[in-house]
């Protein structure tokens, strides 16, 4: 039988996803020739070739594809072991690390950890966080066990590495000046703002959420200004200097636009874009008791966020202060 060393097939997968000895050798913490000499020692004891050369780089073979098709089953298989062997804690201890972007983690990071802390006290969960794109690199780097991110941002659907949860269809409703022609127009919808300036950022998946809507809605929006923080975009609104899209959960716990200004947040009809947002583990270890009992407050504080849309509807204006996307 071929010994399959678990070390070398990680060295192999990050290979793969990452492309380069160099790359690779640096995400793992080690060098160059280390990386190659564990993947020559993994070649020999499987009995196949790994890797070809192509140009300057290496490039993997038909029967590393194969390998790696199979240690896959191996790498959630062994997510299924640590989560049996943590079962034996029940879930009642222990530290469950959860990446989100920012404004997941006042709607939904934080009132989940307020339940948990009351429910599960032994249970603790340490938060950090990431950008939406960033979400599932650091999942498979193993420096969260749970991550918060965007649909749009998800790797490819049948990506074996992770298993992904909906949790929430968050609306992107519309800022406007207070004054603004169409901001007591009913029936708004993100078409009437075609001919509208634009305030997002200029990279970044704001921007790319904001573009995608506008495109969707069959226009390109003009960017009149770029601003990465929400209380800089609607100061900039407020002030008459365009128009911003706003999605709803970033007003959770009260935030809104800064004091004093006047500033009409309107819901879109017809063609209301919406974000949607997932929650990842590593395939295999949504049976761990902790990840799982996170998971399942982070259900319960996005479904308190859709029952309290429902009953109270999104305000027409709203003072205060917005965190960053």
């Amino acid at each position: 039988m071929a010994d399959w060393d678990i070390r070398k097939l990680r060295i192999l997968r990050t290979l793969h996803e990452l492309g380069t000895v160099t790359a690779t050798a640096e995400a793992l913490h080690l060098t160059p020739s280390a990386v190659s000499q564990q993947l020559t020692g993994l070649a020999k004891a499987l009995g196949v070739t790994l890797l070809e050369a192509h140009g300057r780089r290496v490039r993997l073979t038909g029967a590393a594809h194969l390998v790696l098709r199979h240690a896959e089953e191996v790498f959630a298989q062994l997510e299924r072991a640590d989560a049996e062997l943590l079962g034996h804690l029940r879930g009642e201890a222990g530290q469950v690390r959860v990446g989100a972007f920012s404004t997941a983690i006042p709607a939904l990071v934080v009132p989940a950890v307020r339940e948990l802390r009351r429910t599960h006290p032994g249970l603790a969960v340490t938060v950090r966080e990431t950008e939406a794109a960033a979400a599932y690199e650091l999942l498979a780097a193993g420096g969260v066990e749970l991550a918060l991110s965007l649909a749009a941002h998800a790797p490819a659907p049948r990506d074996p590495k992770f298993s992904r949860f909906p949790l929430l269809a968050d609306p992107l409703d519309v800022a406007l000046p207070a004054g603004h022609p169409l901001a007591a127009e009913p029936a708004l919808r993100l078409a009437d703002l075609a001919g509208e300036p634009w305030i997002f950022g200029s990279s970044g998946p704001w921007s790319q959420i904001t573009v995608a809507a506008c495109e969707s809605a069959g226009f390109v929006p003009e960017q009149a200004h770029a601003a990465a923080g929400w209380s800089a975009i609607l100061a900039m609104v407020a002030a008459g200097m365009g128009v911003a899209l706003v999605p709803r959960m970033a007003l959770a716990g009260g935030h809104g636009t800064p004091d004093g200004a006047g500033i009409a947040l309107r819901v879109l009809h017809a063609d209301q874009p919406r974000r949607h947002v997932v929650a990842a583990v590593r395939r295999g270890g949504e049976g761990a008791p902790g990840p799982a009992r996170v998971l399942a407050a982070l259900h319960r504080a996005a479904a308190a966020q859709a029952r309290g849309r429902t009953a109270a509807g999104p305000p027409r204006e709203a003072p205060g202060t917005v965190q960053s996307p």
